[in-house]
């Protein structure tokens, strides 16, 4: 997934303090610059989500996921969930406060990134282990 942002430092300090993602690689030409982030050591099954900051849009607010459109990132604890919300509401960019919804949803919040991009944490919606018992082998021991 690839998406825009106004300010690439400031967009990787949110989804590294405040999502399991860290910095893969981090690029720059003469339009602008980008960075790759994915979950730490995930070899099997990586998420890459690319950032990308262009010369022409510096200093823009360009959220394009809003104001349900979101990125879902399932962390292992509930504990998880209400952490990550307090850290975000003292950063002033918790969208939705913790809350149970109805299955499939499980115990959410949704952050918003400095961009405006709405970011959902959840734990137990189950999507990932939905996805290997339908797809995969309940075998496979695959880090998350």
């Amino acid at each position: 997934m690839a998406l825009p942002t106004g300010d690439l430092d400031k967009a990787i300090d949110f989804y590294t303090a405040l999502t399991p993602l860290v910095v893969v690689a981090r690029f720059a030409d003469a339009d602008g610059e980008s960075v790759w982030l994915s979950n730490d050591k995930q070899v099997e099954t990586p998420f890459v989500l690319v950032l990308v900051s262009f010369n022409k849009d510096k200093g823009g607010k360009l959220g394009l996921l809003t104001p349900f459109a979101h990125i879902g990132i399932e962390v292992p604890n509930r504990e998880d969930v209400d952490a990550l919300a307090v850290r975000a509401r003292e950063l002033g960019c918790l969208h939705w406060e913790p809350r149970d919804m109805p299955d499939p949803v499980g115990y959410i919040c949704a952050l918003k990134d400095p961009d405006g991009n709405v970011i959902e944490i959840s734990h137990n919606q189950q999507v990932f282990d939905t996805v290997r018992r339908l797809w995969g082998s309940a075998d496979v021991e695959v880090e998350s």
